[in-house]
């Protein structure tokens, strides 16, 4: 029997991967994947502290917001002290909503990536012209605000159709990073044409760790510690990535800030020994350390 595939690109084993050094010389990339996600107010998706009741679900939705109000500006302040730089995840509609916040992060010279117009949504759940008008209105704002187009993209929900890495080609984006498959990028056919993915965690996520798994906010800190150690031992033998996927009403709340200091301030530290970088810059390192396929 042969089982269904994606079709999307072949199986590779880390120790046949890419051995070329990242453009500082080190063998780990390190770099902080920042949702800044908005939410509909009594209707639509949302991440739940409790189960909810009936809409409006005032607990749930005041929880979120606390990442937009105040979680948000703690981690800027935070990475500010560190000098780590950020790829921020962003929901279009924080620009109706909040768009100091992420002016902020922008003004310091972070990334500003693609993520859907709300995480109300699903765009998995919508036919193909109504995805590539969701796509096309998030890149749209974004572009619009920033004055630059994003280079990357990561789904509400991290879901796709089955077609969303041509849609996003099709729209101009290099890299994608809804797949968490590897710690080396990979290159996706796609019917536009080869477009990267670089790896995004779901394990040193706060999500999955933390509001899944009811990790504790020393936990947490200690999963991105001890993930940071073993990779940067493996990045003697392979060029590897390691993200650090955060949700500013999860690690912005004091108590698990706290341990997050600890946790990134371990990798600052180490700075000279890794690439603390963007996603974006991870993809465009890589298209010359692996460029693309000629044909997909």
């Amino acid at each position: 029997m042969r089982i269904a595939d994606h079709g999307r690109f072949p199986y590779r084993a880390i120790r046949d991967g890419v051995r070329e050094r990242w453009p500082n010389g080190a063998g780990l990339a390190v770099y902080l994947g920042l949702n800044f996600e908005h939410f509909s107010f009594g209707e639509g998706l949302g991440a739940a502290l409790a189960p909810g009741g009936p809409q409006p679900d005032v607990l749930n939705y005041a929880w979120r917001e606390y990442g937009n109000r105040v979680g948000g500006w703690r981690l800027l302040d935070l990475l500010e002290t560190l000098s780590l730089p950020a790829t921020v995840l962003l929901n279009a509609s924080i620009l109706d909503h909040c768009p100091g916040l992420a002016d902020a992060f922008a003004a310091r010279g972070d990334e500003i990536a693609g993520h859907g117009r709300t995480n109300a949504e699903r765009q998995s759940d919508l036919p193909e012209d109504e995805e590539r008008a969701l796509i096309a209105e998030a890149t749209g704002r974004i572009t619009d605000h920033f004055g630059r187009a994003p280079s990357g993209w990561l789904g509400p929900w991290i879901a796709e159709s089955i077609r969303t890495p041509d849609l996003l080609k099709e729209a101009g984006y290099d890299y994608l990073l809804d797949w968490c498959h590897d710690d080396q990028p990979t290159w996706f056919a796609t019917t536009q044409g080869p477009i990267l993915s670089v790896p995004y965690p779901e394990e040193v996520n706060d999500i999955p760790a933390i509001a899944v798994r009811r990790a504790s906010a020393a936990e947490f800190a200690d999963m991105i510690v001890d993930q940071f150690d073993e990779m940067l031992e493996q990045s003697d033998s392979e060029s590897l990535v390691m993200g650090i996927a955060l949700h500013p009403y999860i690690v912005g709340q004091p108590f698990r800030l706290r341990h997050l200091r600890r946790a990134l301030g371990h990798i600052a530290r180490h700075r000279d020994r890794v690439w603390p970088t963007t996603a974006a810059e991870i993809a465009r390192a890589w298209a010359a350390m692996e460029p693309p396929p000629t044909s997909s």
